[in-house]
C-alpha cells in the first residue's frame, strides 16, 4: 500500500503494526537539536519553521550528497533520542514519525491520544532509502549540519508500522511470537 502525504486521519486508521507501506509526498527531516529548538518555540508561543498538521518527521541526519545525487546516506536514526519532545509536537499536529528502535510508553499513549503513527525505515540500508528521496532543501537551522531540518520529497519510501493507534507495537508482539517458538 503506497500513502500519500500528508497524512490523513482516513489512511492513519487503516494502519497496523506490522503493515509494511510506502510513502510518498513532502516529509520532513529532525533530530535531538531540532526537535529541541522545534519545542522551545512551541513553548515561547512562537512561529514554527516547518508545519507540524499532518506532516512526518524522520529522524536521519543524511550525509552529503555526491555530485548529481539529491542526498547522500539517508537512514534513521535511534527514535528514543526524540521520546523527551515528541509528545508536545504530537499535541500540536504531527501526525508521523520515521525512525529505528523502540519508544517509551509516553511516546506510545501520546500516539494513541492525538491518532499519529510510529514507523520504521530499515537501518543499514540508507542508499536504498536515499533512492526514494527525489528532492532534498534545507530549510531550518543551517548551523545544526547534518541535523539541520529538510524538506523531504519522496516516492515510495519503504516503512514498516510499528505504533498504531490501538496502541499495538510491533516489537513488543514479535518478541512474544519469539518466546512462544523458543520456550
Amino acid at each position: 500500500m503506497n500513502i500519500r502525504l500528508p497524512l490523513q486521519e482516513e489512511d492513519i486508521k487503516k494502519l497496523k503494526a506490522g503493515d509494511m507501506i510506502t510513502l510518498s509526498g513532502i516529509l520532513y527531516t529532525a533530530r535531538d537539536q531540532a526537535h529541541a529548538r522545534l519545542v522551545q518555540l512551541i513553548e515561547e508561543g512562537r512561529d514554527l519553521p516547518i508545519p507540524l498538521q499532518d506532516q512526518v518527521i524522520y529522524y536521519t541526519g543524511p550525509t552529503p550528497a555526491r555530485p548529481g545525487a539529491v542526498i547522500g546516506s539517508a537512514g534513521p536514526t535511534t527514535s528514543y533520542r526524540m521520546d523527551t519532545y515528541t509528545p508536545l509536537l504530537l499535541k500540536y499536529g504531527l501526525k508521523g514519525m520515521i525512525g529505528k528502535g523502540g519508544r517509551s510508553r509516553e511516546v506510545r499513549e501520546a500516539i494513541k491520544e492525538y491518532k499519529a503513527v510510529y514507523f520504521a525505515a530499515v537501518g543499514g540500508a540508507a542508499a536504498l532509502i536515499a533512492r526514494s528521496i527525489k528532492k532534498a532543501e534545507l530549510v531550518a537551522y543551517p548551523e545544526l549540519g547534518p541535523e539541520a531540518i529538510r524538506r523531504l520529497e519522496v516516492e515510495n519510501f519503504p516503512v514498516i508500522v510499528i505504533n498504531d493507534i490501538y496502541g499495538n507495537d510491533l516489537y513488543e508482539e514479535g518478541q512474544k511470537e519469539y518466546r512462544k517458538i523458543n520456550i
